[in-house]
């Protein structure tokens, strides 16, 4: 089944869209997503504290020092290789390492969301999907965006075959996502 498999992996800035094309992916294609965050969320519950960036950040930080780089890496390529499903998506590759077994799997496909730096400040605070989310100050967010996780991304985003602007609506962005699932012919 692994050859017939379509998967996306996502590279994009704090609030860039990531997460609403895995949506929007799984909602019109039944896509499964697979979360680089989802194994930091859950220690995270288990030890009690709040899915903040800073909380995540340390947490993977700490994870890839004492078990390798690529920790999580071999843990999420696990999980698409036994995946059932025709296409997964994974929305928040952040890492080099984050990719280096999924890049030698026949249908892995690298796309890089940009959206200017206000455009997502105001989007998190809206979306409320950390902790924190709600009262970050611009300076938080700015800060937040230099935390070791965060600093590669552009440069990892140079690597993607494919590239969205999502500074517009939800409907360029999904015709955005539309065209590149063309050029990758899956269908609906």
């Amino acid at each position: 089944m692994e050859n017939n498999k379509i998967i996306i992996g996502i590279v994009g800035e704090i609030a860039s869209g990531k997460d609403t094309v895995a949506a929007y992916l799984k909602k019109k294609y039944h896509s499964q997503t697979v979360s680089f965050s989802e194994p930091l969320r859950a220690i995270l519950d288990i030890i009690y504290l709040p899915h903040t960036r800073k909380n995540m950040s340390d947490l993977g930080i700490d994870l890839r020092a004492r078990f390798g780089q690529d920790i999580l890496a071999k843990a999420i390529t696990g999980e698409v290789r036994q995946s059932k499903s025709r296409i997964i998506c994974l929305p928040n590759i952040r890492l080099p390492q984050d990719i280096k077994y999924l890049k030698k799997m026949p249908g892995f496909v690298l796309i890089s969301i940009e959206a200017k730096q206000k455009t997502r400040y105001y989007r998190l605070i809206k979306r409320l999907q950390n902790a924190d989310d709600k009262s970050k100050s611009w300076q938080q967010f700015i800060s937040d965006a230099l935390l070791p996780t965060e600093i590669k991304i552009r440069k990892l985003s140079k690597q993607a075959k494919h590239h969205i602007n999502n500074d517009g609506s939800f409907a360029k962005l999904y015709r955005q996502t539309e065209d590149i699932l063309r050029k990758l012919k899956v269908k609906s």
